[in-house]
């Protein structure tokens, strides 16, 4: 069975790209599953969903953009009775913490009749240094809703580590990991962190969910927009704010701080203007 295949959906994203080099390092077979890839996957396309997941033992499933656009879970059922018809023997789905759509599609995984595992985590603190909100920190700048709001940020890559335990290790099938970092942060104790890490002051701006949603609409149209505002008007409630033990459960050791996200992603040169 080791001879066989890992999927990994979405393995040019965050979390995907980390997972697939991951196994590779271990010198495990992985098949890296993208619309550009050489084993194509696009959730788009469902005529390439057998194809990439055939001879595959196990998949790892992260639904890009998010599991709250409109017709991600269905399309999420749909890969879970393929996966099954073509013996999946292991899913390992990525989702948010504190989104009801993306419970939604915990229970579609739960209810597949194939083994499962799920990462459910809170925000990516790589969010600042390779996604929407890196080119604010550039400025200078976080501009975000929410208040004071706490959030426990966490490290994408305990979520890789997470998830490459519950695809190679035995005990994690069944499992339910609710992943967040060490403590609770505010918008402006990112800010801080950031600052530090980067040796130049970034303000936090406390901004509406309006102004948010006009944000992102400058850059991702109104679509795309109105449902990211939804996840943070959903999520930035405070029904998120509290840590859990996730990361303990699944590795056997407490996750990263964001300081040391900060400052390791500073050296690498994240926040400078080539990158």
């Amino acid at each position: 069975m080791k001879d066989q295949p890992i999927l990994i959906i979405g393995a040019t994203g965050k979390t995907g790209r980390r997972v697939a080099t991951h196994l590779e390092a271990r010198g495990l077979p992985v098949r890296r599953g993208s619309r550009s890839s050489a084993t194509p996957f696009d959730w788009e396309a469902p005529e390439t969903w057998a194809p990439a997941l055939r001879g595959a033992r196990a998949a790892y499933a992260t639904y890009f953009p998010d599991l709250a656009f409109p017709g991600a879970v269905e399309k999420l059922e749909s890969l879970c009775e393929t996966a099954r018809d073509v013996d999946v023997e292991h899913l390992v789905l990525l989702s948010g913490r504190g989104e009801h759509h993306a419970r939604l599609g915990e229970e579609v995984v739960r209810n597949a009749g194939v083994d499962f595992t799920i990462v459910r985590a809170a925000w990516f603190a790589q969010n600042f240094s390779e996604g929407y909100l890196r080119d604010p920190v550039l400025a200078g700048v976080l501009p975000m809703p929410g208040g004071d709001i706490a959030e426990p940020i966490i490290d994408i890559d305990d979520i890789a580590d997470v998830v490459v335990a519950a695809l190679t290790e035995g005990g994690h099938k069944g499992a339910l990991y609710e992943v967040t970092g060490p403590r609770l942060m505010s918008f402006a104790d990112m800010a801080a962190e950031l600052s530090q890490a980067t040796g130049r002051e970034i303000r936090h701006i406390p901004i509406s969910f309006e102004e948010f949603h006009a944000n992102i609409a400058q850059v991702g149209g109104a679509f795309v927009a109105d449902v990211f505002t939804a996840i943070a008007r959903e999520t930035l409630d405070g029904r998120n704010a509290h840590t859990t033990d996730g990361v303990m459960r699944a590795l056997g050791r407490g996750p990263r701080a964001f300081g040391d996200f900060a400052q390791a992603a500073a050296r690498t040169g994240a926040w400078t203007t080539a990158a």
